[in-house]
């Protein structure tokens, strides 16, 4: 198989208070799982399953329109939660440092002005869908949403940054509270890593 479920960095109940254990069990476990079976059946057989999954999105409008949608599905699931674990962390919280810090100020303002835009970016996705930080070719900072599992990397950009707003998400705990979650989320978020993403997509 082309594609496997990576573990997650941390404990399912590692998140706690802020993202509860049985959300996580499932989210991953399941959900996570089920894009990644599914990419890789949409891909078998074909020169795309010798591809990183994120040069396939980047491509997908060369990706064979049979199975296009399935790999825009399910490979924007498998690569958006990839992304997702790794920008949470038990230790996370705070702000970021140093280079990514500077670019944020000179970009949004202010940090608390970025978690601001973030924020409602986020919290207005009508439906299912993802809020991001994403750097583009110039190595500017934006901040958007994409609808179901669309993925910055369809419009050219690399997302250094992404929430998760899909009710699984957040259900079990938050129900309808999507602004709960995300207040909560950012106690959470692991400020090195997307500092990394961030050097890694500017290099």
């Amino acid at each position: 198989m082309a594609f496997t479920l990576p573990d997650l960095p941390y404990d399912h109940d590692a998140l706690e208070p802020y993202v509860d254990a049985r959300t996580m069990q499932i989210h991953h476990g399941k959900h996570h799982q089920g894009y990644t079976n599914k990419l890789n059946n949409a891909i078998e057989g074909t020169k795309w399953e010798r591809m990183p999954a994120e040069d396939i999105l980047s491509h997908i409008d060369e990706v064979p329109n049979d199975i296009r949608t399935a790999v825009r599905n399910n490979g924007g699931g498998y690569v958006n939660h990839k992304l997702f674990w790794t920008v949470m962390s038990p230790d996370g919280g705070g702000a970021p440092s140093g280079a990514l810090a500077e670019a944020i100020e000179d970009t949004f303002g202010s940090f608390d002005a970025f978690k601001e835009t973030f924020s409602s970016t986020a919290g207005s996705q009508f439906g299912s869908g993802w809020g991001w930080l994403v750097v583009d070719d110039d190595g500017n900072l934006h901040v958007y949403s994409t609808p179901n599992q669309d993925s910055p990397y369809m419009k050219g950009h690399t997302p250094i940054l992404g929430v998760d707003v899909w009710e699984h998400a957040y259900y079990l705990h938050y129900q309808n509270k999507r602004g709960d979650y995300l207040s909560n989320w950012w106690n959470v978020v692991n400020w090195d890593q997307v500092a990394a993403n961030y050097a890694e997509a500017t290099s």
